[in-house]
């Protein structure tokens, strides 16, 4: 499913782009299988089955759905509210986020991805995600150290504090921007926990945000 929630949210961005009738079949079927495949509780596992369900996942399918209806596609109203109380149900009370609902702990990239997904089905203003936000500036770009999955958290990160605008992305881009260039090898690539192909896309999709290229990133 993580494969297959990024390559709807690819669809939804083409098919915006370019509105061929053979795009709009395709994602159809790809949403269809998105909303079909949600658990009881509200989110989605590695799997296409509605057994258990974790953030990280979630999170995809959440971005997939909300390019799809930002071009037209259909989705039903109860599978975002079901997504919306499944992220909300994993805040702790630090405002950071758990992996799955009956894990703990909160860790700076799930949190990212967490508030992210949030804004993207709709929720732009509420404590949680204020509580989010909150806990994501403990990890200001340059101030501290390092956190597991670099490269991901940022990518969450940034669109993140891009959506929520004003003062918290006028703080959180040159900080993140300064820090991407200053890691930047002398051949123009970045080297990511999964490789330099990873880390340099990753690294490139974060430092494009504000030029709002992409349909998703824009406000």
């Amino acid at each position: 499913m993580y494969g297959h929630g990024f390559a709807t949210l690819f669809l939804a961005e083409m098919y915006g782009m370019s509105p061929r009738q053979d795009l709009r079949e395709k994602l159809q079927k790809a949403v269809a299988l998105i909303v079909r495949t949600q658990n009881d509780r509200g989110g989605w596992r590695y799997h296409p089955v509605r057994a258990d369900a974790d953030l990280s996942v979630t999170i995809c399918q959440v971005m997939a759905l909300r390019a799809a209806r930002n071009v037209g596609i259909e989705i039903p109203k109860s599978t975002i509210d079901r997504s919306i109380q499944y992220v909300k149900d994993s805040q702790n009370p630090d405002g950071g986020f758990r992996y799955m609902l009956d894990s703990s702990g909160s860790m700076f990239a799930r949190s990212a991805a967490g508030v992210a997904a949030l804004y993207y089905a709709g929720i732009y203003e509420d404590r949680t995600t204020r509580r989010g936000l909150s806990y994501l500036k403990k990890f200001m770009p340059g101030k501290t150290e390092e956190q597991t999955h670099y490269f991901y958290g940022h990518y969450y990160a940034a669109q993140a504090m891009h959506l929520a605008g004003g003062a918290h992305w006028a703080e959180w881009w040159p900080a993140i921007r300064d820090e991407l260039l200053s890691k930047a090898s002398p051949d123009g690539s970045w080297r990511g926990e999964a490789g330099s192909e990873y880390g340099t896309g990753m690294a490139l999709i974060i430092l494009q945000m504000p030029k709002d290229t992409l349909p998703i990133f824009q406000r």
